[in-house]
């Protein structure tokens, strides 16, 4: 019987993808979510696709006495994935406080009960967004953490010093900092996608409801950037390779395959995509026009940046091989169903 992993988060985007895969594994999971930006009926997709329901706690992370409870339910938990947190660039710059009481509290909580409760590791979910703006594309693990171009981006800064000076301190337990790049796509199913409540913060949901007719229009912030099209390039990462690094992760750390007690990993493709291009390469792989237009920049915006995934690619064996049109064809077919059972 593999040992139990608690995922804070874990109704929402990426956090439901990986309890998929992490029960698709073997491993028991526990669910803690507040539900600020996901629904529980995600559970029932994550049941559909692989048979098991997780255990389900409505709890909100920065509740230290909910944690409590929820440790002491769940005695077996050996293992933590870190998905809770505020999570929108654009949204930070207008409520920092909001990011910064809920994430570095949350994290803080997590790794408090982690001493109290014998958990062996914890992975945490990190950003390309600690490289701030950098000199030189692709970015590797060693590349210079520069100044975070908003609180978002600072939240996870913070978190992985946080994290580092608790290891280093000698705390009982291990930690993978996994930062990752633009999550995009859905479950092949059409089970679980990215419903965020309200208007999305993210770029793919808004896409796919402009292209259902759900918006008016699709906003490309900015076309001056100095990239080919002028719009802004990142590395877009189909959401279901990414839940599978989280289990390599996982297993890693409580097989103790590495000494280390801190070990860091980028994940993205290795490839960079403009704004532009991604809307181009949804509307060749489903033949769906999404209306857009250009805006203004966007404060917080970071012009361009790709991984160089070479470390996790050796030192994990994992690979971000999805093919974006594959990717923007599952993301469609999300929306599609969202649309059958009347959701949005």
């Amino acid at each position: 019987m593999k040992p139990t992993i608690l995922v804070t988060g874990g109704t929402g985007y990426i956090g439901s993808h990986t309890v998929v895969e992490l029960q698709n594994a073997g491993y028991p999971v526990v669910i803690i979510d507040n539900l600020s930006n996901s629904n529980r009926e995600v559970i029932d997709g994550i049941e559909r696709i692989t048979g098991i329901r997780p255990e389900f706690v409505e709890a909100d992370c920065t509740d230290l006495t909910a944690l409590k409870i929820l440790f002491d339910t769940y005695p077996g938990i050996k293992g933590i994935i870190n998905f809770a947190a505020s999570k929108a660039v654009g949204e930070s710059m207008q409520k920092p406080l909001l990011y910064y009481r809920n994430n570095l509290n949350t994290l803080m909580n997590l790794l408090d009960m982690m001493g109290k409760y014998d958990v062996k590791g914890i992975v945490f979910s990190s950003s390309c967004t600690v490289y701030g703006e950098p000199d030189v594309n692709p970015v590797t693990e060693e590349t210079p953490i520069k100044k975070a171009t908003s609180p978002y981006g600072n939240t996870k800064q913070i978190s992985e010093e946080i994290i580092t000076d608790v290891i280093n301190s000698g705390a009982p337990f291990k930690s993978i900092l996994l930062r990752y790049f633009n999550p995009v796509g859905a479950h092949p199913s059409a089970e679980i996608g990215e419903l965020p409540n309200g208007v999305p913060q993210n770029l793919v949901p808004f896409l796919t409801q402009t292209a259902m007719g759900i918006r008016k229009e699709l906003s490309v912030f900015g076309n001056d950037y100095n990239t080919p099209d002028g719009s802004c390039i990142r590395d877009y990462i189909d959401v279901v390779d990414l839940a599978k690094a989280h289990v390599i992760a996982i297993e890693r750390m409580l097989d103790d395959k590495s000494e280390a007690k801190i070990e860091i990993f980028n994940l993205g493709t290795g490839n960079g995509m403009s704004v532009l291009g991604l809307i181009n390469a949804f509307e060749s792989a489903t033949g769906v026009k999404v209306p857009h237009k250009i805006a203004p920049r966007r404060a917080g915006d970071i012009e361009k940046v790709w991984a160089n995934p070479e470390h996790a690619n050796k030192v994990l064996g994992w690979v971000a091989d999805t093919p974006i049109e594959e990717t923007m064809r599952n993301a469609w077919a999300w929306q599609c169903k969202l649309r059958e059972r009347d959701i949005m």
